[in-house]
């Protein structure tokens, strides 16, 4: 940029012209300008240092200060720039230091020790001690000559002078050497030859060592490693930025810490937070498993806490049923609580943030305020007395302000850009008793105002969440530091989705509502209780959330044991076997059976008429098909091969009559394909339209063979060439019902439509 273009741009910009003055060059301070966050952090560092203009050097010091200062020590900051630190050895010391200090106390005299304050190395020192180095590296100086490693030579009078000017000693050095050298050579010039690396010689082990598996990660280990200790919680969990330039810094002080961790022990504290208006699903199962799984793997305690603001859309039957599969899943709360215990803590610091200045009781209508955050315009009544604002708060609580007349809102920044720090709502009005609160309250808090305090009061070390929640961490530390509460560790996860099928809660509750599905256990949804009738265990749930590998077949195939039946019957006579004749032919129940162990093995009748499935029967045969087709047989009857002397072309499975004239044990089955025909129907306006209209089919003259009569819910099978199967609720004494969990072989993941 040309002089004069520069000076109209450092006119038209403050700041920049301010960066400019410090001595930066131009192309510095524009790339400064254009992260916000630097462009905050250099104004900052500028005005506590108090100069409007200053030597290059200085100002190259205090970009580094504002780029790359620890944010857990920024309480020291204003302190330690009115040191004059004059070199950027003694800056990085400083930096380093102040890293491992965070905010405790700074004691100044260990902090000039460390960082050489007011130490001041001479030319006469540094020339001496450039002369001791070059003296012990002479005979290295004389054979490499300018080859010689010019920065091991400056390290080495570092060493004895840290806090020396780095540029006046590699310049005393490259001075010196000229002399002891003299003049270039052609040869000087010429850039020396890398020894190429011998490569080792081939050994037999080198194919093993390669096909070698990478051993596994520590993350893949032990998923939880990654997350501090709560002693640890003491560095900046984010920056606030607000749009007047301020900078909130939200860190634990350490008196409020050692408060929390004597409360605590010391322990991990967790919590699994579901709202109660509906029933869960596989991505709460993820929740779950980082929950409930970090506290038992760090030998803490998990609270199952029920995120119950919202009088008008929780019900006992979504209490009972969280409460259940919560347990089902294999986890054990160390104690169930609710938002609504805390009504009468979470009132009271309402009551202390608007005495701070920061809350305000407001009228505007929902639209209203949806206009004034998009045009990022304050409320009429944001600046309204706080006593004001009390009394009418009061109004509130008493009932004595109609439902939609006033909200209680949070004075955090409505020119931010980040939305969620547009003055949220704390409190709306709701003349609804509450199912666990009863009548006392008129009104409620919101999940943003409730959701970080709760954590804090219940002491949660790690509250864990997903990653759209990512957004929300400015306004859930704010509330926070406005109110000076013990702040936890957040920390987001990518959040769970799968294809084919939806799980936002609004949706789910729309399909079951509305009779889409049958209910809200119907095994074509990805709840937890719908992915349980469909016969998928908990244990399975739990190791695809891990990742290790473990699908559900593989685990199925551990425990369903098989047997055999025939979803569309057709009637094939033996009319060789004699009637009333009944073979039992020994089968396995798993793969790998033991051949001595006969509970291994179940019995499978056969007898003089047998049904096998209608599509493995053909009019006219083919290479390919290896069923019964005409070739093989004229009628729909067939003889028995006593000797085994014809090599079978396929393989068949049957159900028999148990005796003449008696039909085989009935059972309805039901086949479930994907719910949804595109893999992302979130995405699409009419998403009910995409519904599958094939995704149930019921099945309800099947046969099955007589060691299933006893089959009980809960029990899973592998029928034979079907798939994986489990005992349904709807089952009767007078017939069984089983809903088909997996096929044998993978055909979902054929894409339908995007």
């Amino acid at each position: 940029m040309a002089t004069g273009e520069a000076a109209v741009a450092a006119a038209a910009s403050p700041e920049l012209a301010s960066f400019l003055a410090i001595g930066l060059d131009q192309r510095t301070a524009e790339n400064a300008l254009a992260n916000r966050k630097v462009t905050a952090n250099l104004t900052a560092v500028i005005a506590e240092a108090d100069v409007s203009g200053c030597d290059k050097s200085v100002g190259n010091l205090l970009y580094t200060v504002a780029t790359k200062y620890p944010t857990n020590a920024l309480v020291h900051r204003p302190v330690v720039i009115q040191y004059i630190i004059k070199t950027p050895a003694q800056l990085d010391a400083a930096l380093s230091f102040l890293s491992t200090l965070g905010p405790d106390s700074l004691d100044t005299t260990k902090f000039e020790e460390t960082c050489g304050v007011g130490v001041v190395v001479s030319t006469e020192e540094i020339q001496s001690k450039v002369t001791d180095v070059l003296k012990e590296n002479m005979e290295a100086i004389v054979e490499q000559r300018y080859h010689i490693n010019v920065g091991s030579l400056c390290g080495q009078v570092r060493k004895w002078h840290p806090w020396g000017d780095a540029k006046f000693i590699k310049e005393e050095i490259d001075k010196r050497l000229t002399e002891i050298l003299g003049p270039k050579t052609e040869a000087d010039n010429v850039k020396p030859m890398k020894k190429k690396k011998e490569k080792p010689a081939k050994v037999e082990e080198k194919k093993t060592a390669a096909a070698a598996p990478a051993p596994p990660s520590e993350e893949e280990l032990n998923p939880y490693s990654i997350f501090p200790q709560p002693e640890e919680n003491l560095k900046v969990h984010t920056e606030i930025f607000f749009s007047d330039g301020n900078i909130w810094r939200a860190h634990n002080r350490k008196d409020i810490l050692e408060k929390h961790l004597k409360a605590t022990g010391g322990k991990v504290m967790t919590r699994f937070p579901p709202e109660p208006n509906g029933y869960l699903h596989i991505g709460h199962a993820k929740a779950m498993f980082i929950d409930f799984g970090l506290a038992k793997e760090r030998n803490g305690h998990c609270y199952l806490r029920f995120d119950d603001t919202n009088p008008e859309a929780e019900k006992k039957e979504y209490i009972d049923h969280i409460q259940e599969i919560v347990r089902w899943m294999g986890w054990e709360p160390y104690k169930v609580t609710y938002t609504s215990d805390y009504f009468q803590e979470l009132y009271e610091l309402a009551v202390c943030l608007i005495k701070k200045g920061l809350a305000y009781v407001d009228h505007q209508t929902p639209e209203e305020i949806k206009e004034y955050r998009e045009k990022q315009m304050n409320s009429p009544w944001r600046d309204r007395p706080v006593e004001e604002s009390l009394k009418l708060f009061e109004d509130m609580r008493h009932g004595l302000i109609a439902e939609g007349k006033a909200t209680l809102r949070m004075k955090q920044d409505m020119q931010n850009d980040n939305k969620n720090m547009a003055d949220l709502i704390a409190y709306r009005i709701k003349f609804t008793p509450h199912p666990h609160a009863g009548d006392k309250w008129f009104i409620y808090p919101s999940y943003d105002y409730a959701h970080c305090l709760v954590d804090s009061l219940e002491n949660i070390t790690h509250s864990l969440c997903t990653l759209e929640f990512d957004i929300r961490r400015p306004s859930y530390y704010w509330l926070l530091v406005a109110l000076d509460q013990y702040q936890p560790y957040v920390w987001e996860y990518s959040r769970l989705n799968i294809s084919n099928n939806v799980m936002s809660k609004r949706k789910l509750n729309r399909l079951v509502t509305e009779k889409w599905v049958d209910g809200w256990d119907d095994p074509r949804l990805l709840t937890l209780a719908g992915l349980r009738r469909r016969g998928v265990s908990s244990t399975a749930i739990n190791s695809f959330i891990r990742g290790m590998g473990i699908t559900r077949r593989e685990e199925l195939n551990k425990v369903a044991p098989r047997a055999m039946v025939v979803l569309h019957p057709l009637k094939v006579v033996i009319t060789n076997l004699d009637y009333g004749t009944i073979i039992d032919l020994d089968a396995k129940k798993w793969p790998d059976a033991p051949g001595d162990d006969a509970s291994a093995y179940y019995k499978v009748p056969f007898s003089r008429t047998v049904y096998i499935e209608q599509s493995d029967f053909r009019v006219k045969d083919s290479k390919d098909y290896y069923g019964l087709a005409p070739d093989n047989i004229v009628e729909i009857r067939a003889e028995y091969d006593h000797s085994k002397a014809t090599k079978p072309k396929g393989v068949l499975h049957w159900v028999a009559e148990p005796s003449p004239g008696v039909n085989p044990l009935k059972v309805e089955i039901r086949l479930f394909e994907k719910l949804f025909l595109s893999e992302n129907p979130v995405e699409l306006e009419d998403w009910l339209g995409d519904l599958n209209p094939r995704s149930k089919e019921v099945i309800k003259g099947a046969y099955a063979v007589p060691s299933l009569a006893t089959a009980a819910l809960g029990d899973k099978f592998q029928f034979e060439r079907l798939g994986y199967f489990a005992v349904d609720s709807d089952s009767t004494p007078e017939e069984l019902v089983f809903n088909r969990t997996v096929t044998l072989r993978d055909s979902y993941g054929k894409a339908g439509p995007k």
